[in-house]
This record gives structure tokens, C-alpha cells and sequence, in this order.
């Protein structure tokens, strides 16, 4: 059994939004496929929840216009369920120009929605990913994401 609904998510990317396979048309025999691949239902129902949630917030985002230079500040809630690690990532991938301001927005609320407490920084990468091919105009900025992380070089120490 997958321990939660970010299994579910990866598993629905890497099995159907990668392009190569044809997910189930009806939504009910989607989830009974996911049950029968080992996911508990209600986290199925999570990540579908969510998913669902993502593709609203997409289409209602208004796109951001922040001044050239400007910093994000995060609120206390924020910072208790995105360490330090989890944030440098996000401004790491601002900076390299994956994330714009209107994308950044969309991860941090899509990471919020999870329902334990410390996000894991394998779990922002991916938010990133899933965020990023739901955005028409970011295209260039999936494969940048998609080229990290499955192609990321293990860090070695010296």
C-alpha cells in the first residue's frame, strides 16, 4: 500500500499526464484503477480533490507583476510547513527562471493544501512539475523541471 496522496499524484503523472498512456474516461473507473494498483481510497479521493482544486486555481490566477528584484516573504504557517530547504528550492527555481511569480504562487498554495505537516523537498519538485504543465505559456519551463527531476545528479560528498 502507497502511504499518501502524493504517491497517488506521481503515480497518475508518470502513468498517464506524461503523454504516453490514455488515462480511463469515466473518473470512477480511474479510481478503481488506482485502488486496484494499491492506493487507499480516500487518498485517491485526496489527489484527485486536488488535482481538480490545481486546474481551478490555474484558469482563476491572475498573473502576478512583481517588480524585478522583489523578495517573497513567507508567513508564519508557511514556514512551519515549508522548511528552509523546501523555500531555497522554490527561490532557486525563481531564480533560474523555472517558477515565475504567478507559478511560485500556485506551488506554495498547492503545498499548503497537503495534508502533513513538513513537505518534503521531492514533494515541492513535483507540485513544481504538476503546476507548471498545468500552465499553457511554461512549456519551455516543465522540460526545464522535468530534465531536473528525473535526470538530477546524485550530490556526492568529498
Amino acid at each position: 500500500m502507497y502511504e499518501n496522496m502524493v504517491d497517488v499524484l506521481i503515480y497518475l503523472y508518470e502513468n498517464y499526464m506524461d503523454g504516453e498512456s490514455q488515462s480511463p474516461v469515466d473518473q470512477s473507473d480511474l479510481e478503481n484503477e488506482l485502488v486496484e494498483a494499491g492506493f487507499s481510497a480516500a487518498e485517491v479521493g485526496k489527489a484527485l480533490r486536488w488535482l481538480d482544486e490545481l486546474a481551478h486555481r490555474v484558469d482563476a490566477s491572475p498573473s502576478h507583476d512583481h517588480a524585478t528584484g522583489s523578495m517573497r516573504i513567507y508567513a508564519g504557517d508557511e514556514c512551519a510547513k515549508l522548511d528552509t530547504e523546501a523555500r531555497g528550492l522554490l527561490l532557486s527555481l525563481e531564480q533560474q527562471g523555472i517558477l515565475d511569480p504567478t507559478s511560485r504562487e500556485l506551488v506554495i498554495e498547492r503545498l499548503l493544501a497537503f495534508e502533513h505537516t513538513l513537505v518534503a523537498v521531492d514533494e515541492v519538485k513535483w507540485v513544481v512539475l504538476l503546476v507548471l504543465m498545468n500552465r499553457p505559456g511554461r512549456e519551455d519551463a516543465f522540460t526545464q523541471m522535468e530534465d531536473m527531476l528525473y535526470h538530477e545528479a546524485p550530490q556526492s560528498l568529498h
